[in-house]
């Protein structure tokens, strides 16, 4: 790599896990991203990629979320879509000091690309191990892992506050993959940690699987 013997220099994890002795076995596996940096906190000079390999069920796909609608029966699921989609951003901004502010855009002009929903939040961002779990973990009933973070992971429930909104619809809705792919083809995800310099965007697309 070029080190000079008098150079210091780190090995991270994309999140910033500095690689020891300890935890080497643990955080270095087989398809993990690492970075060669000087310092853990440095700033990366170009934006680098992860390819994330899983298989999804055909149910968050094919049918679109459509088999986790069926509590829609008789009514139009697109609000429960959006419900879901609302609550990630509740529960992103649940711990907030200030004020929470979460948007909601919807954008039909041609000239700026497709048709696409926005939710955007300032809650404390994902890491890229989150947003890697938020790909995988839960992708059908029927296809889970174990060794994964909840969707809601960290999450605790806040105290009552009256007519305020916390964070439990998808206890009991749909998941956050189907509701994107009954709304649309695709999902793009971009964040920040609140304690973090760097940008994270995960990128899910039915014409890519």
């Amino acid at each position: 790599f070029g080190i000079a013997t008098d150079e210091n220099f780190v090995i991270t994890t994309t999140n910033r896990k500095e690689i020891t002795e300890e935890n080497f076995s643990e955080l270095v596996q087989d398809g993990v991203t690492l970075y060669l940096l000087q310092s853990v906190d440095q700033m990366l000079l170009l934006a680098t990629k992860e390819r994330i390999d899983f298989l999804p069920h055909y149910d968050t796909l094919v049918k679109s979320g459509m088999y986790e609608y069926y509590a829609s029966e008789g009514q139009n699921p697109l609000p429960f879509a959006l419900a879901e989609l609302i609550d990630n951003s509740l529960s992103a901004t649940s711990r907030n000091a200030s004020i929470r502010s979460i948007q909601i855009k919807l954008l039909f002009d041609d000239s700026q690309g497709k048709p696409a929903v926005a939710v955007i939040d300032n809650g404390r961002g994902m890491t890229s191990k989150q947003l890697n779990n938020w790909a995988v973990y839960r992708l059908s009933k029927f296809t889970r892992q174990g060794d994964f973070e909840s969707d809601h992971s960290g999450y605790v429930r806040p105290l009552p506050v009256p007519r305020s909104l916390n964070s439990d619809i998808s206890y009991f809705g749909v998941g956050g993959k189907q509701a994107v792919f009954f709304v649309g083809q695709s999902a793009r995800m971009i964040s920040k940690p609140a304690d973090s310099q760097d940008v994270h965007e995960l990128v899910l697309s039915k014409e890519d699987f």
